[in-house]
């Protein structure tokens, strides 16, 4: 199989990390036989140093063009004073809207080798935490009208919350197909006790549950969701959530994982070309001093493979070689402990490739 990723290095370390992920991508064409083709695109405070914008049309053309996405980060102080519309993260929603993708996925997985770095007691750890949000990207509060104004002598403020059935539907639909690729369990999460809104996200959701009889569909209010992210992680599967709630949640469950370094992203929409992405930032004090952390870059690599590809006995190889690497003890200064030895963001990526080499094609 042949596909074109459109590659976006950024800015800070995102150019160590990708180097380390493509890498991967290439060792895995190499045992399964496919072949992945590169388009480096410049966004970020690299291309308004270049273009003086920091996604240029034909940039976007490039992204548009290829099968996936896969992004380092981008931003970054050097940036902080430029005009907004051209600072560097502008250049990432006009991407997002671009490709037109509404449904933003964030797994919270912790790897048994780093149980020690999450926050939670170990007897909820050692439960297993693996669950993926499901948030959709582009409608909301967020997305809303929002005004200020002068009401009897004291300012009033007002954001809009607004869904249509067809945004719900399709964000729903995500995260159904996600649940099907992974445990078949789908829990929607709202506020229908109080909000129209998220009635309407019950009522649709239920709905396109007829469509998916193979997904147990379960519901759950927001605010018992975040408290059972911490309680007890281990029963989700698939959460799928409107936007601002999302926003809230997603970041929660990263944090109970230990590091986000470890942590990949892929933002979605119609067909199957995606936008993957680690979810930490460019780390610019970082750059250049081979510190890094590519295991979330490459995870997002392996996302790809599994959501966009197709090839998810490919994306499978790349988490069980992390997983080798992690139980011989190797780690990034992030998933350190204290007085731990570290490793090299180019030397991560080399053991992480070697461990893939042992893959047996069946």
């Amino acid at each position: 199989m042949e596909k074109k990723i459109a590659v976006i290095p950024g800015d800070g370390i995102g150019p160590e990390i990708i180097s380390e992920a493509v890498a991967v991508l290439d060792a895995v064409a190499a045992i399964y036989g496919h072949k992945f083709v590169y388009e480096e695109v410049d966004m970020g405070g690299v291309a308004y140093d270049k273009w003086g914008d920091p996604l240029p049309r034909e940039m976007l053309d490039k992204c548009l063009n290829s099968d996936s996405v896969l992004l380092g980060a981008v931003g970054g102080p050097k940036w902080d004073t430029i005009p907004s519309d051209k600072r560097p993260e502008k250049g990432l929603l006009r991407l997002r809207s671009g490709m037109g993708v509404y449904s933003n996925n964030r797994p919270a997985r912790i790897w048994p080798q780093l149980a020690a770095s999450s926050p939670l007691k170990p007897e909820i750890v050692d439960k297993g935490i693996d669950f993926i949000i499901v948030r959709e990207l582009i409608g909301g509060i967020y997305f809303g009208a929002h005004r200020t104004m002068e009401e009897n002598g004291e300012k009033r403020a007002e954001d809009i919350m607004s869904y249509t059935e067809s945004e719900i539907r399709r964000i729903g639909r995500i995260g159904f197909e996600t649940a099907r690729k992974r445990r078949k369990k789908l829990c929607s999460v709202e506020k229908s006790n109080v909000l129209d809104c998220s009635r309407l996200w019950k009522a649709v959701m239920h709905d396109l549950a007829k469509e998916y009889p193979d997904v147990e569909l379960t519901d759950m209010l927001v605010d018992n969701c975040a408290m059972q992210i911490v309680k007890n992680p281990s029963q989700f599967d698939v959460i799928v959530i409107e936007n601002m709630f999302g926003d809230i949640l997603s970041d929660e469950a990263s944090m109970i994982t230990g590091s986000i370094g470890m942590i990949p992203s892929s933002s979605l929409g119609d067909g199957t070309r995606g936008l993957y992405e680690p979810i930490h930032g460019s780390a610019p004090r970082m750059t250049g001093q081979n510190r890094a952390n590519p295991i979330g870059t490459i995870l997002a690599a392996a996302m790809m493979l599994r959501f966009s590809f197709d090839m998810s006995e490919e994306a499978d190889c790349i988490e069980r070689a992390i997983s080798a690497v992690l139980d011989e003890g190797y780690r990034t200064a992030d998933i350190a402990g204290a007085g731990e030895e570290t490793t090299g963001c180019r030397e991560m990526g080399a053991l992480i490739r070697s461990h893939l080499a042992k893959t047996e094609v069946h």
